[in-house]
């Protein structure tokens, strides 16, 4: 893949991306009309295709937020065309990399030294390039590293980026633009997360120590002396990403292995540590033949309120959904009904909700649950798409659900999703918090 020799830092320049993805965009339509004149009956999907092509081509030149965005986009199978999605889960390791001169330029900045003045041996040439950062190869002392450089002027662009590229997310994806207001704050203060090297450090180390437990699964050290604020230093972890994982066609036994792990890392995360590694896409798990797996990549972390953890996962409990009148002091207390709501608007709204939390709560009714279960994903797409089509929730004059469920939300669907692509059989151990009294307690106050 070509690299790249300089990114756009100013504001102007930036905006200047998105303006001329924009002008791209409109020239596809012109181009996909014209041709539908001569034959009407001409898919859209070689619109989808040219235009996933040309947003995806500006973004990656910028790096940064709004290749982020692409990425956790990406992940999202139900909301995007198939052209979009596979366009831009491009970003998930396979951005196009930074010219060997801007490296060199990024440690003289944080060490005043080059890295061939730092390690052994350096690879200038990146091994894979994605959203904020790209990694190359080292070795020191007869180990070999792992290096994450984070592109430059990317954690100054952050809130202009999001400011500029809102009303491109509005078009593309059909939403309230009051949707993106809503969680805008929760979406950059993450993004500004990820593009500190030296929180990551810290919860890197944190959360590696307390998964560590868990048979299978492999951590890197990391080596502070060799880290700053930008640039990130660990072992290198063998291992497969999950598409060329796949193409090795790997046993039932080796997926349900790997599928395993992942759901135990999660679980522990969530419910014992109360923080998760909130990004659970495909570039950030090294899956080896043996079923063991690395995981790679803190830079976000949410970390889970108790008040907001005591009332989602109660709701997991198939007892609550029973009481009508504390599941929808629940949906309240989540904020999915609001004080305006009419009698009527309140019943829609919970009977709503009851429904997606029954089939999103589908794996933890069951003991054993097969994530490779087609019909079980069409169903929940099926769902998604309904929604979007409901006049109610598209002329409802809030945005409901907290913005704390930003974060968990997409942290179950990217599990969901990756379990599904290994067509993993899970045991989906049940937590203490099923059915604790104390729980109840809390929330009922």
């Amino acid at each position: 893949m070509k690299e790249q020799n300089s990114i756009p830092t100013t504001k102007v320049a930036r905006a200047g991306q998105f303006v001329k993805a924009g002008i791209k965009v409109g020239g596809n339509y012109i181009k996909h009309y014209s041709k539908r004149l001569v034959n009407p009956e001409l898919s859209r999907e070689e619109l989808h295709q040219d235009n996933a092509a040309d947003i995806y081509g500006a973004l990656s030149e910028l790096k940064g937020s709004a290749l982020k965005m692409a990425q956790m986009l990406s992940m999202d199978r139900g909301l995007l065309p198939t052209a979009y999605s596979t366009k831009f889960a491009m970003s998930q390791y396979s951005a196009p990399p930074l010219s060997g001169p801007l490296v060199v330029k990024t440690f003289r900045t944080y060490f005043g030294k080059s890295p061939s003045e730092l390690f052994d041996k350096f690879d200038i040439n990146s091994v894979n390039a994605a959203s904020i950062g790209q990694v190359h190869q080292a070795w020191k002392n007869g180990k070999k590293l792992a290096v994450k450089v984070q592109y430059p002027g990317v954690a100054d662009a952050v809130s202009s980026d999001l400011r500029i590229a809102k009303p491109l997310a509005v078009r593309l994806l059909n939403l309230d633009e009051r949707q993106i207001d809503r969680f805008m704050g929760e979406v950059e203060s993450k993004l500004l997360e990820e593009t500190d090297y030296d929180l990551e450090l810290k919860r890197s180390v944190e959360i590696s120590e307390a998964c560590k437990h868990i048979d299978g699964l492999i951590f890197p050290k990391y080596y502070p002396e060799l880290s700053s604020k930008r640039i990130l230093t660990m072992d290198w972890l063998e291992g497969l990403h999950l598409k060329e994982f796949l193409a090795t066609n790997p046993t039932q036994d080796v997926r349900n292995r790997v599928g395993q792990l992942l759901w135990d890392f999660y679980d522990h995360q969530i419910h014992n540590l109360r923080q998760v590694h909130a990004d659970p896409h495909p570039g950030n798990f090294l899956m080896n033949p043996d079923g063991t797996m690395g995981v790679i990549d803190f830079g976000c972390v949410k970390v889970i309120p108790d008040y907001y953890y005591d009332n989602y996962f109660r709701l997991i409990n198939p007892d609550t959904l029973q009481d009508k009148e504390l599941t929808e002091q629940i949906f309240t207390n989540l904020e999915f009904l609001v004080a305006q709501d009419s009698p009527k608007d309140r019943r829609f709204f919970s009977d709503l909700f009851v429904q997606m939390i029954e089939m999103l709560g589908a794996p933890f009714a069951v003991d054993e649950f097969d994530f490779g279960d087609d019909e079980y994903f069409n169903k929940v797409y099926a769902f998604a798409d309904e929604l979007s089509k409901l006049e109610e929730l598209r002329s409802s004059k809030v945005v409901r659900g907290s913005q704390d469920g930003l974060y968990v939300n997409r942290t179950y669907y990217g599990l969901y999703a990756l379990l599904n692509e290994l067509k993993a059989v899970v045991v989906t151990k049940k937590p203490d918090w099923l059915k604790p009294k104390e729980v109840f307690d809390r929330i009922t106050g």
